[in-house]
């Protein structure tokens, strides 16, 4: 059984207040919504009880099987989760986006953000997390506090995983884009991601660390990003600017 943690870098766009980490322990009380609602009180967040709705009914449709987690972006270098397997996935039918615009956690309502989020076409490699069946319920509780924050951001899913040679292996928890959500972004000109993933931070640390640290664990992990290279290289020389 493995539980990972991992400390963020502070980039240099971020203000002098030092960022908390989105660890376990911040995810088991009540600080991430506080965070939240510090940096947007405008924000409309999902209630506990909304979120374990959710919850129900995704394990509603919970397929045969294990249960995996899909990680294509902070899951990566801090998935923060219980977990008994982990290894290289890719799906299809889905691509790895910064598409969803936000205002808090990385981003404030005076320079909103971007945050990573699957985007229909294509496909995704990434990092999948098998669950220990006991854990189940309290881990995805954790994953569904993370991710479903606000309204309108994430659609949960039920994907199926396959292997490097294509072959299925399980099906796994992912998050994708709500394009009718309020938040969708992946229309937006290259010039205006770059400029919000350098300018945008938060409660969390920044838009910029955040693009950083994924492209650094996907690669770590031996599955980089082509895109995500070359937005992040555009990235740091807006911030040498």
């Amino acid at each position: 059984m493995e539980i990972s943690h991992s400390k963020e870098v502070v980039a240099k766009s971020y203000p002098s207040t030092r960022p908390a980490v989105l660890s376990r322990s911040l995810l088991q009380g009540n600080d991430l919504a506080a965070i939240i609602r510090r940096d947007a009180p405008h924000l409309r967040l999902f209630t506990e009880e909304e979120r374990r709705v959710s919850l129900d009914e995704m394990l509603k449709f919970r397929p045969d099987g294990n249960v995996w987690v899909f990680g294509y972006g902070s899951l990566i270098w801090n998935p923060a989760i219980k977990y008994v397997e982990r290894r290289v996935a890719h799906i299809n039918g889905w691509h790895r986006s910064f598409c969803m615009s936000i205002v808090a956690g990385r981003a404030s309502p005076s320079a909103p953000g971007l945050m990573l989020a699957l985007d229909e076409g294509g496909h995704c490699s990434g990092s999948a997390f098998r669950l220990a069946e006991a854990d189940v319920r309290s881990e995805l509780t954790l994953l569904w506090r993370r991710e479903m924050l606000c309204h309108g951001g994430y659609i949960p899913r039920w994907l199926r995983l396959v292997d490097a040679n294509g072959q299925g292996f399980g099906h796994a928890v992912a998050f994708t884009i709500n394009p009718n959500g309020g938040k969708y972004a992946g229309d937006m000109p290259t010039d205006a991601v770059v400029r919000r993933l350098a300018t945008a931070a938060g409660g969390l640390g920044s838009c910029a660390d955040y693009l950083f640290q994924t492209r650094d664990g996907l690669r770590s992990h031996g599955i980089p990003d082509a895109t995500l290279e070359q937005l992040a290289r555009q990235v740091e020389h807006a911030l040498t600017m």
